[in-house]
């Protein structure tokens, strides 16, 4: 038997998801449209998004997300970093690298879980919270290929590798986490010299599987 849903709920979810694929806003009109339901239905939606500082509008009167949803978001982060922390915790230790979960934040990579070996003499240090940019570093280029793999066709699964982008002597490799709605990460790891790839890919991608398992 099919679970019980609200329509007026669904309608109002729809309503962020259609206004977060834009960048130019909707008008009420277009917005409607887009839903296929009546205009005054959307009127609704809006006023009551709206109380919640979930959609706002600019001075033309059109639609977009509002600021509510970065309180939201920034609620998740604590979730993510706490399913993440055990996997990052075994791929650090099964390779002897810093290990760490990193999201897409515009177009930045923020890093936001990392977990250091305990059993290695040198390893790099990498801080919660680092930012880059997005083309810059396996973590972020990694988050890269998992966008092309949502709209190219995948050839396979593939990790980025760089050295010395982010820190002189430092090389990287990291996975997309695929398949979780919403999300653009990479799950990686960082250390000093080169990397054994063909050893340590397939532990990376492993890892980066077992994330999206967690989230899924």
């Amino acid at each position: 038997m099919p679970a019980e849903t609200s329509q007026t709920l669904d309608r109002g979810l729809r309503v962020l998801d259609v206004l977060a694929g834009v960048t130019d806003g909707l008008t009420v009109t277009e917005l409607a449209a887009r839903l296929e339901v009546n205009r005054t239905v959307v009127y609704r939606l809006v006023g009551t998004l709206e109380q919640h500082a979930l959609v706002r509008r600019d001075p033309r009167g059109r639609l977009h997300l509002g600021l509510g949803v970065l309180h939201l978001a920034s609620a998740v982060q604590p979730v993510l970093r706490d399913l993440a922390v055990p996997v990052l915790r075994e791929l650090a230790e099964a390779v002897g690298c810093t290990a760490h979960l990193t999201v897409a934040d515009g177009e930045e990579a923020l890093a936001l879980a990392v977990v250091e070996p305990s059993w290695t003499d040198f390893h790099v240090s990498y801080r919660v919270g680092s930012r880059h940019r997005l083309d810059r570093g396996a973590a972020g280029k990694a988050i890269l290929l998992g966008r092309e793999g949502r709209t190219a066709k995948q050839t396979g699964p593939r990790v980025a590798v760089t050295q010395g982008e982010l820190q002189p002597g430092a090389s990287g490799l990291a996975a997309p986490v695929l398949g979780v709605d919403g999300l653009a990460a990479s799950v990686g790891i960082v250390t000093i010299g080169e990397i054994d790839v063909e050893a340590v890919a397939p532990v990376v991608l492993r890892a980066a599987a077992d994330v999206a398992a967690r989230l899924s």
